[in-house]
């Protein structure tokens, strides 16, 4: 009977001992970092290099440890928070829609550009051959793809409320592929994002500058017929289930983060980005209303894409 005893208690304490091995650890230990995702929107030297300085960074002037993400599209950053295999991410606006939608991620921050905090589609066409944006009515016309705001649903809502009702319409895929299509006269116009002229680089930063190279003289050729209205830039999303002390201490490094010389650079080279300010959900509102309008749900127009 004694033996019994002792053989049960002792299965009790390999229980006890098993479940305290096994316990998963504190998020934001070395056992346990706090996953941060990045959207793979430039070079990958130019990720690795950029987000090697903010993880070091932020490990210093933070009490968390880091881990670096790069999956190979905003889909996938978006299904991570499903999985629950990401805490923080750096993601386009259309992608937190969803991850919103679906997940409950939540946007803390949003990135300043330009020395904006929004930003616009532009209607581009070749030079001279539209003055009003209103001769389009019938016309061919490239976007981008179903998914994209700038290149799609923003133009899309501009050219409803214009009573513009187009021609025949084509998804290019991509921003520099509109630019060539009108470039090469196989669509009448179309529409990509817009970014103002850098002034301190001087020369143009909308979709225009992706074909450039291919195209020395695409300024002459294409011209930005009109710019559509605003929405709000890219935002720093959090997973709902992370504690609102760590969601607000990542956020303040951040904003610490990109004032310094390092952290300037690094996020001007990783995404365009000059600045980040505070952000709440209600800011993309606007963008959801602009979704709806145009019919879509955005798992949907995913499945479009």
């Amino acid at each position: 009977m004694k033996k019994l005893s002792f053989l049960i208690c002792l299965s009790a304490l390999s229980l006890v001992l098993n479940a305290c091995t096994f316990k998963k650890a504190e998020l934001g230990t070395e056992e346990n970092p706090v996953k941060f995702l990045f959207v793979p929107s430039v070079d990958v030297k130019v990720i690795d290099t950029n987000t090697k300085v903010l993880k070091e960074w932020f490990e210093a002037n933070s009490p968390y440890k880091y881990k670096i993400i790069v999956p190979h599209s905003f889909i996938a950053v978006v299904e991570a928070f499903g999985a629950k295999r990401a805490d923080v991410a750096f993601i386009n606006t259309f992608g937190y829609l969803l991850a919103n939608q679906k997940y409950g991620a939540e946007a803390r921050l949003k990135v300043v550009r330009f020395g904006k905090t929004t930003y616009q589609a532009q209607i581009v066409a070749k030079k001279g051959r539209f003055k009003d944006v209103k001769e389009l009515n019938g016309k061919t016309f490239a976007f981008v793809d179903p998914a994209s705001l700038s290149g799609y649903i923003l133009p899309l809502k501009f050219l409803r409320d214009q009573g513009i009702k187009l021609g025949d319409t084509k998804f290019a895929m991509k921003h520099d592929n509109v630019i060539s299509m009108i470039y090469q006269g196989q669509v009448d116009a179309g529409a990509t994002f817009y970014s103002p002229p850098n002034p301190e680089e001087g020369g143009i930063q909308d979709a225009r500058r992706l074909v450039k190279a291919q195209y020395p003289d695409i300024e002459e050729k294409v011209e930005i017929l009109t710019l559509t209205g605003e929405i709000p830039n890219d935002p720093i999303i959090f997973a709902k289930e992370l504690s609102e002390e760590m969601k607000q201490t990542i956020a303040d490094t951040f904003m610490k983060f990109v004032k310094t010389p390092e952290g300037k650079e690094a996020l001007k080279k990783l995404s365009s980005v000059d600045d980040v300010q505070p952000a709440t959900d209600a800011d993309y509102d606007i963008v959801r209303e602009m979704v709806k309008e145009a019919g879509l749900d955005p798992e949907e127009a995913l499945k479009k894409n």
